[in-house]
């Protein structure tokens, strides 16, 4: 078959179908591809007009993707995937090699970006572009990343291939200057302080407390609650109060004593960090080198 006798819908209507099947939202769709509701809505129905077959059954504002759809949903994933390895290997063969690591945002800030230039000395063709993120690894867009770094979930998500390279470990950590002015010597004196809270972490300190064989604590200095664990840590480094902070993450915090973790224990695990990689480009080398370098940092912290 020639190119031109393909028989391909629109590019703007499939890539509409893909996102909206995957994150299940016509508003989710909109909003990765930066265009309107509206919009993704009409490629949509294009798309169902010119293969005459219904791709989604609408329940409410929610998209469900009929027999039809999944199926179209799984070989558009292939495809996307198909054209990502190929861009990556057209981009090397420019000379250097873009990598776009998509990191969670307080394992980016506190562990990752300290160590990068030592990645960079070992791969000097390799160009890094690092985004933050705590969208789920399965809610990214296809060629969007090509590594992303998240806490461990099993089974990996769907089209996705990973390990684990870091261990977590919580405990307690405030400023000096607060610790000063109350100590913290037992999980009971948390009563005195600030406990801070962070969304993306929910029930940790209710998980260290029973850890701690202690009773729940009423903080009769109150609560703080953020939306971003770096800024719960931040918090307690300016004083604010006391958060979990998670080791080795904060280790060059305690080495410099911004930081203090008064109490001897428990250090309680929590899920470990993990890279994930689209199965299509899991052999890549560079991708590859990285993961690597990934293992090799996290057996040495």
């Amino acid at each position: 078959m020639s190119r031109s006798s393909r028989d391909l819908p629109p590019l703007s209507a499939l890539r509409a179908f893909e996102a909206a099947a995957r994150l299940g939202s016509a508003t989710a769709a909109a909003q990765e591809l930066f265009v309107t509701h509206g919009a993704v809505s009409r490629h949509i129905r294009a798309l169902e007009d010119w293969a005459g077959v219904a791709l989604f059954e609408r329940v409410g504002k929610r998209l469900k993707l009929t027999d039809a759809g999944r199926a179209y949903r799984d070989a558009a994933a292939v495809a996307f995937d198909g054209i990502a390895a190929a861009t990556q290997r057209l981009r090397e063969s420019g000379g250097t090699q873009l990598l776009i690591v998509n990191a969670l945002p307080t394992f980016a800030m506190r562990w990752l970006l300290p160590r990068l230039a030592q990645f960079q000395r070992q791969a000097p063709r390799v160009e890094m572009k690092l985004v933050t993120s705590d969208v789920a690894a399965a809610r990214l867009a296809h060629g969007s990343f090509h590594v992303a770094i998240r806490r461990e979930e099993e089974p990996w998500p769907k089209g996705l291939v990973g390990a684990s390279f870091l261990a977590e470990r919580e405990i307690p950590v405030a400023a000096p200057a607060l610790l000063k002015k109350i100590p913290l010597k037992t999980p009971a004196d948390l009563a005195r302080h600030t406990l801070l809270h962070a969304d993306t972490r929910p029930g940790a300190w209710t998980r260290w407390l029973t850890a701690a064989g202690a009773a729940p604590v009423e903080a009769t200095a109150g609560r703080q609650h953020f939306d971003h664990f770096y800024l719960a840590l931040q918090a307690a480094s300016d004083g604010l109060g006391v958060a979990l902070g998670p080791l080795p993450i904060i280790e060059d915090d305690l080495k410099a004593g911004r930081l203090v973790a008064p109490l001897t224990g428990p250090a309680l695990p929590s899920r470990p960090y993990c890279w994930l990689v689209p199965e299509t480009l899991v052999e890549d080398p560079a991708i590859a080198a990285f993961c690597t370098w990934l293992e090799e940092q996290g057996e040495a912290a």
